[in-house]
C-alpha cells in the first residue's frame, strides 16, 4: 500500500494499570478521521492483549491497522511500567508504509489541520518535525499533568531547528529513520533517536502549526501521582544505564532538589510564553505534588537501577 503518512498511535493509558480500555484511543482516531485536506494516510495501532475494546473499535474503524503484539519483552502485565510503550512503537514503525511516520499517543487529539501542516513542514530539508502540544481539558489536575508533561511544547513554540521533540507529537522521514535503524530496532527512545538523527546530519525542527491536544479523560490524583512516579523511575533507570554506581548515587542524592528545580522551570516557561498564567497558578499545588512524585521515582530508579520493581 502506497501512502504518504503513517500515524503510529501508542496506547499509554496502561501506565498505572496493566489493563485499560480504548476510551482515549477512540477520541484520537476520531480526530484523525476528521482531518482537513490530509495527505494519503494510514493509522497503525500496535497493542498488547490486555487492552479492552479493540474488537469493537476494529468494527467502527475498519481502515485502521490494529497490530496485536504478543511477544513484548518489557510488558509486565501490571501497573507501574511504561517501558513496553517504547517497544510497541517499534512494532508500529516496522509495519508502517508511509514516506513520513508520525508518532502520537492515545491521549492526543490532532487539530483539524495537523496532518496537512505536518506534510507541509516536511517539504523542506528536515529529518523530523515536532509539533506543539496544548492542554485539551480545563481542569486543575489536567493542567498540572500537562505542565509537567508538555509545558515546554505549548505554543508559541519557536519555529525552526531544535534539539528536542516529543514522541507524543512528532513526524519523521522514513529514510531518516532507516538510516539509524540500529538505534531503535528494539525500543524507541526519543532522546537517542533525535540525537542520532542530528549526528547523521539530519535536521530536527519544531512547527507551531502542527498542533495536538492532550486530552486526559477521568483523570484522578492517585493515578496521576503513580504515573509521575513510574515515569520518573523509568527516566532515571534509563539514564543510569550509562552511568557508573558512584554517579547514580550522586544523582539519587540530588533527587530531593528536583521538585523546586522542576517548578522553577515550569514557571519560567509559562512566564516566557505569556499564556495560561491563571491556570498555572490554580494548578500549582497539584503540580508541586506531581513534581515530588516524579523526584521520588527518580530517586528509586537511581538507587535500584531498575525501571520496575
Amino acid at each position: 500500500m502506497s501512502v504518504k503518512l503513517s500515524v503510529v498511535v501508542a496506547i499509554v493509558s496502561d501506565t498505572t494499570s496493566g489493563h485499560c480500555d480504548t476510551s482515549h484511543l477512540e477520541g484520537t482516531l476520531q480526530s484523525l478521521a476528521a482531518q482537513i485536506d490530509p495527505p494519503s494516510m494510514e493509522i497503525v495501532v500496535p497493542h498488547h492483549s490486555a487492552i479492552a475494546g479493540i474488537t469493537e473499535l476494529k468494527a467502527r474503524y475498519p481502515k485502521v491497522r490494529f497490530i496485536p503484539v504478543d511477544n513484548l519483552k518489557t510488558f509486565t502485565g501490571r501497573g507501574g511500567s511504561r517501558e513496553h510503550h517504547d517497544e510497541l512503537r517499534v512494532h508500529g514503525l516496522k509495519v508502517a508504509c508511509g514516506e513520513l511516520i508520525a508518532l502520537i499517543e492515545d491521549h492526543g487529539r490532532a487539530a483539524p489541520h495537523w496532518s496537512a501542516s505536518l506534510a507541509a513542514a516536511h517539504k523542506k530539508d528536515t529529518a523530523a518535525v515536532g509539533g506543539a502540544i496544548e492542554n485539551g481539558v480545563d481542569r486543575p489536575l489536567n493542567w498540572a499533568v500537562y505542565f509537567c508533561d508538555f509545558g515546554k511544547y505549548q505554543n508559541p513554540v519557536p519555529a525552526g531547528e531544535t534539539a528536542f521533540a516529543s514522541d507524543a507529537n512528532v513526524a519523521y522521514k522514513r529514510s531518516a529513520l532507516d538510516a539509524i535503524k540500529p538505534v531503535w530496532k528494539e525500543v524507541f527512545h526519543e532522546t537517542s533517536v533525535n540525537w542520532a538523527l542530528r549526528e547523521h546530519g539530519g535536521k530536527l525542527v519544531l512547527s507551531p502549526d502542527m498542533v495536538l491536544y492532550q486530552h486526559r479523560l477521568g483523570l484522578r490524583l492517585g493515578d496521576a501521582l503513580r504515573e509521575r512516579f513510574t515515569w520518573g523511575r523509568s527516566y532515571a533507570a534509563t539514564r543510569g544505564r550509562t552511568a557508573g554506581f558512584v554517579k547514580r548515587m550522586a544523582y539519587a542524592a540530588l533527587s530531593p532538589l528536583l521538585p523546586a528545580v522542576l517548578l522553577m522551570r515550569m514557571a519560567a516557561n509559562v512566564a516566557r510564553k505569556g499564556r495560561c498564567i491563571a491556570p498555572f497558578l490554580k494548578a500549582l499545588p497539584l503540580t508541586a505534588l506531581l513534581a515530588v512524585s516524579w523526584s521520588c521515582g527518580e530517586f528509586t530508579g537511581y538507587l535500584t537501577g531498575r525501571a520496575t520493581g
